[in-house]
């Protein structure tokens, strides 16, 4: 089980979003199943699922927090945390972690100077380890938002990291 990292970043929600996020919520409340498409919209509105927009949800749908605090940290694809403008994911899969990952993912520690599930001080990169992400033939593998990397050596990394402003 992977600790759950509830940062002080203080909240910087706007008013704008919130109205957004709340007008989004009146529609949705109306389906079936609307808990995981109103945290969607949530965490797209946001960025990231703070408390504060929690809160927001919980209220409009009339969803325990507990409940949507449990599927926020269920799923992997929603964040409790702002994320970087590049999101660094390694694959910790089986077949990447045999090849190398925990190798991969100790590099970019070091060139990032993070730990998992950390964001940079300027609002750069994240770093979050990932369970399989379906490349296995190019273990180990890692992405940056969209851009996949396969069949890496720790080595690899500074230059990857170049592409991206590091």
């Amino acid at each position: 089980m992977s600790k759950i990292n509830l940062t002080s970043v203080p909240f910087k929600g706007t008013k704008k979003q919130e109205e957004e996020l709340r007008a989004a919520l009146a529609d949705i409340k109306k389906m079936n199943g609307a808990l995981m498409p109103a945290l969607q919209t949530a965490q797209g509105i946001y960025g990231y699922l703070p408390i504060e927009v929690q809160k927001i949800v919980s209220e409009e749908l009339n969803v325990p927090l507990e409940e949507i605090f449990g599927v926020a940290t269920f799923y992997s694809q929603f964040k409790l945390n702002p994320v970087g403008k590049y999101s660094v994911s390694v694959c910790l899969g089986t077949a990447c972690y045999v090849k190398g990952a925990g190798n991969i993912i100790d590099r970019l520690k070091r060139e990032l100077n993070l730990e998992e599930g950390g964001t940079s001080a300027d609002g750069m990169f994240s770093l979050a380890a990932t369970r399989c992400i379906g490349c296995c033939g190019l273990a180990p593998v890692l992405t940056v938002n969209e851009d996949v990397y396969g069949k890496l050596v720790a080595d690899d990394i500074p230059g990857i990291l170049s592409k991206y402003g590091r």
